[in-house]
């Protein structure tokens, strides 16, 4: 795939704000250095499908980060809903099972077909970056270590029809050997090494997480809360 060569599709940056005005100057600082923008349920519900549309005719892909989880026939209305408005990728939770997933992607694709528009990419949540050993086994009541988890989920999501999964990079490795190279994997909890960690605990620098064969990295913080955005940008950039 083309983006796998060019450093500048493979990052998406997380627009965390509570208002359309900020994410569009972030949006604006950024400019043509890189290419996605995610879009999450903080943003979108302050500012609507206008947020997706404004950032779209700036020339910008969107991730929309909505993390559906409900039962099948709920996620596939609401996998109807989002690609009508011309995303690039969306996600929904891998924990929904086969069948939720299958249908969001069926319905993904009808209403894309239906629009002569391109489908957008599906990706399941496995397990969050911020999910320790601890939380995973005592909070979430979920036995075995976090990779186990992960990997259960991405051989679903993959039967289910998904295009690829979010996980941590430390699980990129062996969600390459269990579903193939082609099966796409975005990453966040990415930050540079000059960069803090902040609340997310299974973190990788770009490099370390291209180089283990990450398709796309999400970059918030590290780029957003710069004291210039777009030097923070460029410098990722050159690392990578």
């Amino acid at each position: 795939m083309n983006s796998r060569h060019n450093p500048q599709e493979r990052i998406f940056v997380a627009l965390d704000y509570d208002n359309m005005d900020d994410a569009l100057r972030m949006a604006e600082q950024l400019g043509d250095t890189i290419k996605t923008m995610k879009v999450g349920l903080q943003l979108f519900f302050k500012s609507g499908p206008q947020i997706l549309h404004r950032l779209q005719d700036m020339g910008f892909q969107i991730f929309m980060d909505c993390k559906f989880h409900d039962i099948p026939n709920t996620v596939a209305g609401a996998s109807d809903s989002v690609t009508q408005h011309g995303v690039y990728m969306f996600n929904v939770h891998c924990a929904g099972g086969f069948d939720m997933m299958k249908r969001a992607k069926e319905a993904a694709v009808k209403r894309a077909e239906s629009m002569g528009i391109a489908v957008p990419k599906l990706i399941g949540v496995t397990q969050l970056t911020s999910t320790s050993q601890q939380m995973l086994n005592q909070e979430i009541g979920v036995p075995g270590d976090v990779q186990s988890s992960v990997l259960h989920y991405a051989k679903l999501a993959q039967q289910a029809g998904l295009d690829g999964v979010v996980a941590s990079g430390h699980e990129i490795e062996a969600i390459r050997a269990t579903c193939g190279e082609e099966f796409l994997t975005v990453i966040p909890g990415i930050r540079p090494a000059w960069a803090a960690q902040d609340d997310q605990k299974r973190i990788m620098t770009p490099a370390q997480a291209l180089q283990a064969g990450a398709h796309y990295l999400v970059i918030g913080r590290a780029i957003t809360h710069a004291a210039d955005p777009r030097a923070a940008a460029m410098r990722i950039l050159d690392e990578i």
